[in-house]
Formats: C-alpha cells, sequence, structure tokens
C-alpha cells in the first residue's frame, strides 16, 4: 500500500537538469568527440534521447545514442551465457576505446548499472564509462557513484522514487512515495 506521492521535480525541473547534465557532459569530455550516449531501457533511453537531442542544439553535432536492455545482466535473473553473448548483435554501434556516457532515471542500489557495465564490457571496451542519473536516492549497495545527477534525493528505505517521463507516462516529473508496512 503506498501513500501520497509528492512531487520533487516537475517538467521544468526535469528540463533544467537535463540541459544542466548536458552541458557538464560536454565541459568534462571537452565537447562530445568519441562520446557515445547509451540509455538503459526504458527510462533511461528517453533520457539520453533527450540529452543527444540537446547536446546537438548546443553544439550543432549529433553524438550517437543507443539502448541497452540490461535483462539478461541481473543478478536477479537466472540467464544462459548464450542469451548475454547474443547481446553482442543486438547494437550497431562499435564502442571500443569511445567514452560511453551510461543513463538511467533512480540510481538506488547500483545493481542496474552493474548489469549494464557487464552488457557494456560484452559489447566491446570502452575508454571509459561515466554515469547519469536524473535522480540519485542513496542506499547503494554497490560502489557505483553517478558523475552526472540532476537530483540528489535524500530518501529513507521505506520510500519509493517514481520517474514519470512523457514519453512513456504522459506527464513528466519524479514523485517520492511514502510505502507503508513494506520495507523494500
Amino acid at each position: 500500500m503506498s501513500g501520497e506521492a509528492h512531487v520533487i521535480m516537475d517538467e521544468i525541473a526535469i528540463r533544467r537538469a537535463l540541459t544542466r547534465i548536458a552541458h557538464e557532459i560536454l565541459e568534462k569530455n571537452k565537447g562530445i568527440e568519441g562520446c557515445i550516449l547509451v540509455g538503459i531501457r526504458t527510462r533511461g533511453v528517453y533520457l539520453a534521447e533527450r540529452i543527444a537531442a540537446k547536446i546537438e542544439e548546443i553544439e550543432g553535432k549529433k553524438v550517437p545514442c543507443i539502448d541497452l536492455d540490461v535483462t539478461p545482466y541481473r543478478d536477479d535473473r537466472n540467464v544462459e551465457a548464450d542469451v548475454r553473448r547474443s547481446m553482442k548483435q543486438q547494437l550497431d554501434i562499435d564502442i571500443h576505446n569511445k567514452k560511453v556516457i551510461l543513463f538511467d532515471d533512480v540510481l538506488y542500489t547500483g545493481r542496474t548499472i552493474r548489469a549494464a557495465m557487464d552488457a557494456l564490457m560484452d559489447i566491446g571496451r570502452p575508454q571509459m564509462i561515466q554515469l547519469a542519473v536524473l535522480a540519485d536516492r542513496g542506499h547503494r549497495e554497490l560502489p557505483v557513484r553517478p558523475d552526472f545527477i540532476g537530483k540528489n534525493v535524500p530518501s529513507s528505505r521505506s520510500e519509493s522514487i517514481e520517474v514519470a517521463l512523457i514519453e512513456v507516462d504522459g506527464k513528466d516529473e519524479v514523485t517520492i512515495n511514502q510505502n507503508r508496512g513494506n520495507e523494500a
């Protein structure tokens, strides 16, 4: 059972955060040469696409943007190595020696990011992997730290952070919800 949701980022706050992240990516990487944006399905894909559009608007150059399904790499799923190897055929871009900027909507335990890094390493050997998240809520179980953060959201384990994006959910907002009776 969930309690009342409180909006912590509205459409304008999300747009501002993504614009800031786009500028931070350009500054940290001294442009976009050799960069590839990779969005983790589902909402990370739309965030990466929005950043790619913002970078093109700022720089006048396109940056490659691809999506990544990490489901076969999750440690809470039992997936055969053959299925993981088939991931290599899913991407039609070479990430070898590239700067990969990985996007996800919420960073919590770090397990999804670990799965994404495993998937990327099976595909190629990037020069580096950077991480961008819209919301960082803490409570890490793995040593994962984002390079680019839309908003730090201190939260308890009894709360959940929900990201709604217009492409999937018909609206842009980030909410925090109190989950009663469920220490997830």
